[in-house]
């Protein structure tokens, strides 16, 4: 991490500890909760990939690099 960044947390961290609104700390923890939070469009992916394996609607690793190789090189 270079010293800019290490300077700039700081310098939340002590303005955060110092702040009193209510609503900027819950814009902060908003904010946070954002950071780690799966979007709907990621989670719905995800099952789509989960119920394609559950049917078996997969193909081997070797498949998918003789079909898409291609465009991975």
């Amino acid at each position: 991490m270079d010293v800019y960044a290490s300077a700039q947390k700081i310098d939340l961290i002590h303005w955060i500890t110092e702040l009193n609104d209510i609503s900027v700390l819950a814009q902060i923890s908003a904010i946070k909760e954002k950071t780690n939070v799966v979007s709907h469009s990621e989670l719905m992916s995800i099952e789509r990939g989960l119920d394609d394996f559950q049917q078996g609607r997969v193909i081997s690793h070797d498949k998918a690099k003789n079909r898409y190789g291609k465009w991975l090189s």
